[in-house]
């Protein structure tokens, strides 16, 4: 929040709704060529032609999915932009407009919301994708973020959940778990203060941590890339929820087990070394922690050779028939049973 009590503040009440929508869109462009009508009518218009439209939409409330103690505006704006556009990416399209849709209480002043929308507009630039509409509202107590991403995709590129066949080779993109890690220094941080205020955190051992949990990006380079490698994913899902959650989906959904390699699962030797100093197990981390927005995908045995080489990519595991069911093959080559760990939605 804005601490300066000097700086001006613009009570949202003296612009009203469509005051405030005109303030934060006016400087809005369009890129995308299947955008017709955007921001300024009752509902936007997109032309795909031949292609599909892919959608999905998220919400976002403070005190369940951000902490305003340490998440500056601009970067959840820029995050909530791209937890959605990750999605986007999870179905192997490319994603193309956004609508958002804001409800704060009159605790936020104008230049609060206009830099949670400044994150907003550099995720859409960057992603080059269309701000098309929203809505804004007041809200009881707190800020409420809803974003709809919409992207376009050949029907033959979807990627579904349930597309794994046993044999199929279980890849992951980067590396996970540092996300969760950059969350547990920030909260130990935020303890530290709340004891001593005048404490100033010196966080640039952790500077991976925090930008994966502050400023995560969305894949949406691999669609291409694998494209290029003339590799189809056979399902694919991103990672928001932890790593176990989402092979237990993907294995739902396609009705087959999975033996994950314990020694395969990518960390970063920033986490790795947090994790000592946290005394946690890297393993638990990697596959309870959520929020990396990295995508994990199956392939065909016999496209191994096309991204084995490949530094985005790391092969984990391997599919196999739904009665052998999910299991973890620690390093001492011990299997033990996959539990769902990660981020439940419905659990405060």
């Amino acid at each position: 929040m804005l601490e300066d009590k000097n700086q001006k503040k613009t009570s949202l009440a003296e612009l009203g709704e469509f005051g405030l929508i005109d303030y934060l869109t006016k400087s809005i462009a369009i890129n995308q060529e299947s955008t017709i009508k955007s921001i300024g009518d009752d509902a936007a218009v997109l032309n795909f032609s031949d292609k599909k439209a892919v959608i999905s939409t998220d919400l976002l409330i403070e005190g369940v999915h951000f902490d305003l103690a340490y998440m500056p505006l601009k970067h959840l704006g820029y995050k909530a932009v791209v937890a959605n556009i990750s999605d986007i990416c999870a179905m192997n399209a490319k994603p193309t407009q956004i609508t958002v849709s804001l409800a704060m209480s009159n605790r936020f002043p104008l230049e609060a919301i206009e830099e949670l929308y400044e994150g907003i507009k550099l995720a859409a630039k960057i992603y080059n994708v269309d701000i098309i509409g929203g809505d804004t509202t007041s809200s009881q107590k707190g800020l409420i973020i809803s974003i709809t991403a919409i992207g376009e995709v050949d029907l033959d590129d979807v990627a579904y959940r349930n597309g794994a066949k046993p044999t199929n080779l279980l890849v992951v993109t980067g590396d996970i778990g540092a996300a969760y890690m950059g969350l547990q220094v920030l909260e130990r941080e935020k303890q530290v203060f709340q004891v001593n205020p005048n404490n100033q955190p010196d966080l640039e051992q952790y500077s991976y941590l925090i930008e994966r949990q502050l400023k995560p990006e969305a894949r949406a380079d691999i669609k291409e890339l694998l494209a290029k490698l003339d590799v189809k994913p056979t399902a694919m899902i991103d990672i928001s929820d932890g790593l176990s959650s989402e092979i237990l989906h993907l294995c739902k959904q396609s009705n087959v087990g999975c033996n994950l390699y314990e020694e395969k699962i990518p960390a970063d030797p920033q986490l790795i070394s947090v994790c000592e100093e946290f005394n946690l197990d890297i393993t638990t981390i990697a596959l309870s922690g959520g929020e990396d927005y990295e995508l994990l995908f199956t392939i065909e045995m016999e496209d191994f050779d096309k991204i084995k080489a490949n530094p985005n990519f790391s092969v984990i595991g391997h599919i196999v028939e739904e009665k052998e069911g999910v299991h973890l093959i620690t390093r001492a080559n011990t299997k033990i049973p996959l539990k769902a760990r990660g981020w439940n939605a419905l659990e405060n």
